[in-house]
């Protein structure tokens, strides 16, 4: 009578597969592939003197926590004598006695996600059911019938492969950047990332359902915008626009996404406390390279959040130039998102490529807080009818900016509008380098050109306000250097006449720290002039002080101040109003690497900090992290008080896990300066053989 079947062992050959997949970042622990490719496994039994018969073998592989074969999330195939990449199929790639070496291939539409693979042997009617392990399915912009494919090579080792980048943040003028550790390959966070789905409501209203579709990037990616804020389900971070960050960590201490996801997992799915615009979109950019979908974050500076959705945003200051919140409306003076690359086989033809997600919670999409995915294309074009929440995205980057005056009476008064404010210097980090890369022209046409008139023809040109005519009598403000956080800033107003009478006006200048979002905090210096009088072709400058002494105890995170310039001509009732937000540079963060960069071998980061305030600094901390660089995100290096003028240095010990070129990021904090940021690129050398 002959032996049962019995399997011995099962080798999943993870290194090689992991590095014929381009998974080879994450380890070696499990296998970790991507769909349309095939992989090999190999399957030994038990030597019991028989012959396995090859068409007596069937592969099952299951996803999901009830597979059927009905939501597409089980299928079972026998071997081929060739391979298929456009279903689950294997085939036999050699037979030794009681070894068997199996190659598998996915389809590029398979689901993503955690899978089981099954042999099923049946002899004589009888099945037998093996258990041949687990393994980790991921999309695959390599494969040309995959939906994210991306045909460049140096795009997808930056959108996909890089686990750090930069991140553009401040004001138009005044563009600052920084580094941000993704560490999509980090210890555990593949599985963190997968984790979120589960938590996902799509998964808990129906589990069938949900993951019948994970096979769709447009459809995982909104499940990601969803779950990367808190809002209405068990997504990961918690948003807080200051300036009181009790009770969690201030937005601007974050150095890279690793803690955020590791924290939210070890805290069981609650939110981790906090995030603003950037750290949302650089969470969803990690879990999204994650998965194998090509994500670039994206920065838009004078962005508006159009809550009307009239593409205006309207924006009103009393009679002393003071900021009022009359209304919902806002413009931020930066604001993040990021982009993801995809087939969109839901729209129309001509909207594959770029598409805009935004996690940050704004405003709800289908009943929930979440955004996206826009095609870029379609937001460029004004076609605003398509899929999803295009119309909210296009007003972002082209609303109509509309100055009111609100008079003591109550009514209102238009001063002008401003068509050219909002959508500016639209940035992200170019490929393969270090310097910023500008996308506006992805967003929008050159403002006033035939084509930008069109796109704003289909988005809805019967709320589109009328373009002015240029005006003869205008005001400007004008700032001559960059201003450093601690010292006095002077601005300038330039009244510019260029008519052929006199005007006689007044002149109110109000200087506001604001958050970044716009939202103003308190009032730090005003000036009022009155009986200005500006002849004929002639320009007349005045200028208003704004004291470290007046602003410093309200200044936020941010360094954001907003002048604001208000002319009122008497004879004809003219207003004019002038806007610009500074943003106050902090001190430079110098890093010196000491030691030989090879991986494993010990490194120490030489951090160096001059205190810019006329005031002490206590209880500051030098947060240190690099993806591939330190075990843990962060290490700490306490400093207890730095007198001003002050230089301090203090050391940071690690040791590197990974090779080639990494950044090494470092944030300071303390009681009277915020976000202080600095980071070293380090090439590491490999370990030698």
């Amino acid at each position: 009578m002959a032996r049962a079947l019995e399997m011995a062992a099962t080798d999943l050959q993870c290194e090689s597969n992991n590095k014929a997949h381009r998974t080879a970042d994450f380890g070696f622990a499990q296998l970790i592939v991507r769909r349309g490719n095939r992989f090999t496994i190999t399957v030994r039994f038990t030597d019991g003197g028989y012959q396995l018969a090859e068409n007596r073998i069937s592969l099952i592989v299951e996803t999901g926590l009830a597979p059927s074969e009905k939501s597409g999330t089980k299928v079972q195939f026998p071997l081929s004598n060739s391979l298929d990449e456009s279903q689950w199929n294997a085939a036999l790639v050699s037979s030794v006695r009681n070894e068997l070496s199996l190659s598998i291939c996915s389809p590029a539409n398979a689901k993503i996600g955690h899978h089981t693979l099954k042999l099923l042997y049946t002899t004589q009617g009888q099945p037998t059911l093996f258990d041949l392990g687990k393994f980790i399915l991921l999309f695959n912009p390599w494969c040309s019938a995959d939906a994210v494919f991306l045909d460049d090579e140096n795009q997808r080792r930056e959108y996909v492969l890089n686990d750090q980048g930069l991140i553009y943040r401040g004001t138009k003028k005044f563009i600052s950047q920084i580094a941000w550790n993704f560490g999509q390959f980090e210890d555990g966070i593949l599985d963190i990332c997968l984790k979120l789905l589960d938590n996902s409501l799509n998964f808990l209203q129906n589990q069938d359902e949900d993951c019948s579709q994970r096979h769709d990037p447009v459809y995982i990616s909104r499940v990601v915008t969803a779950m990367v804020n808190c809002n209405d389900d068990n997504g990961i971070l918690q948003g807080n626009w200051g300036p009181d960050y009790s009770y969690g960590v201030p937005p601007t201490m974050w150095n890279g996404s690793i803690t955020i996801l590791r924290r939210w997992s070890k805290l069981g799915c609650q939110p981790v406390r906090f995030g603003q615009c950037w750290v949302f979109a650089a969470v969803a950019c990690t879990v999204l390279r994650c998965y194998g979908i090509p994500t670039r974050p994206i920065t838009n500076f004078n962005s508006a959040h159009d809550t009307e959705q009239n593409l205006r945003i309207d924006s009103f200051i009393d009679a002393n130039g003071k900021s009022l919140k009359e209304s919902k409306d806002s413009v931020w003076n930066f604001h993040c998102w990021v982009e993801s690359w995809m087939t969109r086989p839901d729209l129309k033809p001509g909207y594959d490529g770029w598409q805009v997600l935004d996690p940050t919670p704004q405003e709800k999409s289908e009943g929930i807080y979440c955004c996206g995915p826009a095609p870029v294309k379609a937001i460029k074009s004004g076609d605003v009818d398509q899929n999803f929440d295009t119309p909210f995205v296009f007003a972002e980057v082209n609303a109509d900016y509309v100055s009111w005056l609100l008079c003591k009476d109550g009514s209102k008064k238009q001063i002008e509008v401003n068509h050219r404010l909002v959508g500016q210097k639209i940035s992200t980090k170019a490929v393969g380098s270090d310097e910023r890369e500008d996308v506006t022209h992805n967003y929008k046409y050159l403002e006033g050109s035939e084509e930008e008139r069109e796109a704003f023809n289909k988005a809805d040109m019967k709320n589109k306000l009328v373009i002015e005519p240029e005006k003869k009598f205008f005001i400007k403000l004008k700032i001559d250097k960059v201003n450093m956080n601690g010292a006095d800033i002077t601005v300038t107003a330039v009244l510019s006449n260029q008519t052929s009478v006199t005007k006689n006006c007044r002149l109110i200048f109000c200087a506001e720290t604001v958050l970044y979002n716009g939202k103003p905090i308190k009032e730090c210096s005003w000036k009022d002039l009155d009986n200005l009088t500006i002849g004929p072709q002639e320009e007349k400058t005045e200028s208003l002080q704004v004291l470290y002494s007046n602003y410093g105890e309200s200044l936020t995170e941010h360094n954001q101040i907003l002048i604001v310039a208000l002319a009122m001509e008497y004879e004809a009732e003219e207003l004019l109003v002038a806007r610009k937000v500074i943003t106050l540079q902090n001190p430079e963060l110098r890093i010196r690497i000491i030691g030989e960069p090879v991986q494993y071998r010990d490194l120490t980061a030489e951090i160096c900090f001059t205190n810019p305030l006329p005031v002490n600094l206590c209880d500051g901390v030098f947060l240190v992290e690099g993806a591939g660089l330190t075990d843990e995100q962060n290490i700490p290096c306490p400093v207890n008080s730095i007198t001003p003028g002050q230089e301090v240095k203090v050391r940071a010990k690690f040791i590197p896990q990974k090779s080639g070129l990494r950044k090494l990021t470092v944030d300071f904090d303390c009681n009277k300066l915020k976000d202080v940021k600095g980071f070293k690129n380090v090439i590491i050398r490999p370990k030698a053989k």
